[in-house]
This record gives C-alpha cells, sequence and structure tokens, in this order.
C-alpha cells in the first residue's frame, strides 16, 4: 500500500521538531513551537513562496513573501534556496536576499542579514554550508561561501569566504578558529552535549583578549630578562637595593647600591659613581 504524502510528511515534521528542540532549550512543546515560533511561520511560508517563484508566479511569490514579513518581522526573498531543518531563533529583523543559499540543519539568529554588495542580477548573496550557525546582528556580504560546521559570531561583518568548521568574528570578520580533523571531532562532541548558541563557543578566542595575553607575554619576558641582568650585576660585585623614590622621580637611570654608592647604565655599561 502506497504512502500518502501526509504520511511521508509525519517523519520530516518529527525530524524538523526535533532538530528544533536540540537547537532551542526554551521550547517546550511540538504546539508551542508550531503555533509561537516566527522563524518555523516564515519558513513555511517561504516553502509556498518559494514554489510559486520556481513556477513563475513571481508576483503572488512576492506577495507571500511580503505577508509572511508582516506576520513574523522575518524577511525571506522567494528566490532564496533554503535547506532541511533550517531554524531562525528569535528572527525579529533577519534579511534573507534572493540568490542566498542555506544549506541544511543552519540556524541563524535575529538581526542576521544574508546580504548582496552588487546591483547587477547575478549572484550577489552568500552560500552557506551545512550546519552553519550565524550569531545574532551578524552580516554575511556578497556571493562568498561559508563552510560546513563554521561559526559566525554576534555582530561580525563577513565579506569573504570562511572555511569549514572556522569560526568568525569581527569586524571586518576575521577567523579566530581553524578547526583541523581533531577539531572538527571535538566539535562534534561539543553538539552531541550541548549547543554553541549565537555562534559563540565557550572556549572561543577573543582578538581583543588575544591582543592582550600577547602583551602580557612580552613583559614576562622583559621582566625575566631584567632578572638576569641583575643576577650578572650581583656577580660582577654591584650591589643592588630598589631605587630611590627620588630617583625614579628623577628618571636618571641611577640604582643606588646597599654601600651608598650609586651605579648608571650607560651603553649597556655598568658605571658605578
Amino acid at each position: 500500500m502506497e504512502k500518502t504524502r501526509a504520511d511521508q510528511a509525519q517523519p520530516i515534521a518529527k525530524g524538523y521538531f526535533a532538530s528544533i528542540f536540540a537547537r532551542d532549550p526554551a521550547a517546550r512543546s511540538w504546539f508551542d513551537i508550531a503555533t509561537l515560533y516566527p522563524g518555523v511561520h516564515a519558513l513555511a511560508l517561504h516553502r509556498v513562496a518559494h514554489g510559486l517563484w520556481r513556477h513563475g508566479w513571481r508576483w503572488t511569490a512576492q506577495a507571500v513573501a511580503r505577508l509572511s514579513r508582516f506576520l513574523t518581522g522575518i524577511e525571506i526573498h522567494p528566490g532564496a534556496r533554503i535547506g532541511r531543518r533550517f531554524f531562525i531563533d528569535h528572527g525579529l529583523g533577519v534579511v534573507i536576499g534572493e540568490t542566498a543559499e542555506v544549506g541544511d540543519d543552519c540556524t541563524l539568529y535575529q538581526g542576521v542579514t544574508l546580504g548582496g554588495t552588487s546591483w547587477q542580477r547575478e549572484k550577489r548573496h552568500p552560500t552557506l554550508g551545512n550546519n552553519v550557525v550565524v550569531g545574532a546582528g551578524a552580516k554575511v556580504l556578497g556571493p562568498i561561501t561559508v563552510g560546513d560546521g563554521a561559526r559566525i559570531g554576534s555582530n561580525s561583518v563577513v565579506v569573504k569566504d570562511v572555511p569549514a568548521g572556522a569560526t568568525v568574528v569581527g569586524i571586518p570578520g576575521r577567523v579566530v578558529v581553524k578547526r583541523g580533523a581533531r577539531e572538527r571531532s571535538r566539535a562534534a562532541l561539543a553538539q552531541r552535549i550541548g549547543f554553541e548558541a549565537y555562534g559563540q563557543a565557550a572556549q572561543m578566542p577573543d582578538p581583543v583578549a588575544q591582543a592582550i595575553d600577547r602583551v602580557l607575554d612580552h613583559l614576562e619576558g622583559v621582566d625575566r630578562r631584567m632578572e638576569q641582568l641583575c643576577e650578572e650585576l650581583r656577580q660582577a660585585g654591584v650591589p643592588l637595593s630598589a631605587p630611590s623614590e627620588e630617583a625614579a622621580e628623577r628618571g636618571d637611570g641611577r640604582v643606588s647600591g646597599d654601600d651608598g654608592t650609586a651605579s648608571r647604565q650607560d651603553s649597556g655599561r655598568t658605571i658605578v659613581d
């Protein structure tokens, strides 16, 4: 006995709801998802609009898309190609352009733009691979490709291709984590036990924090070198003590000794007065 379309749609719908439960801990029931989630409503209306668009009913498709934007606050052009189990969380302010392509199991948060950078009738919007997460407020612009499993941090502006498994943050977007085979296996394990919400991994490095870490590393190296120099001076018989407040204010480079003498560094040499 052949299955009806309704029978075939049931496992698809169950899989879609299950994917939302896995990505949104606030989801309480399938009824809540079906009736209260604007991202689900926008996707359902887009499926209708996209079908009309493909069959040449362009005005009607645009009208359905405008109705969807009015009801949900999410604008998806009917020409955009959206994969399976696509989820828009919160959703307000999301814009997806005409030539955008989105793979399977992708997640977008509020304020995301998949926009174009050209006025020509050509491929001008981004292509997202599978399992991509785009954080709140991020802008992905131009005919670029975002690889499978990539993460784009909140409020980032991405205008260049993103490798598979990479994490991008900043304006303009910079790759701060590029996952190899080991990192991808870790990411797969992390996905099984938890979800990286808003495109932010728990241990994702911050560019400013990285810069501060480098400065601190440099200062630590300078301190070690100063300690070595002081030790060499002591071995050379030059007694050292902490500089007096007067000398520190004067800034003349003198270091007073324990015996009342003062030493001065001059062109790499130590002169004892």
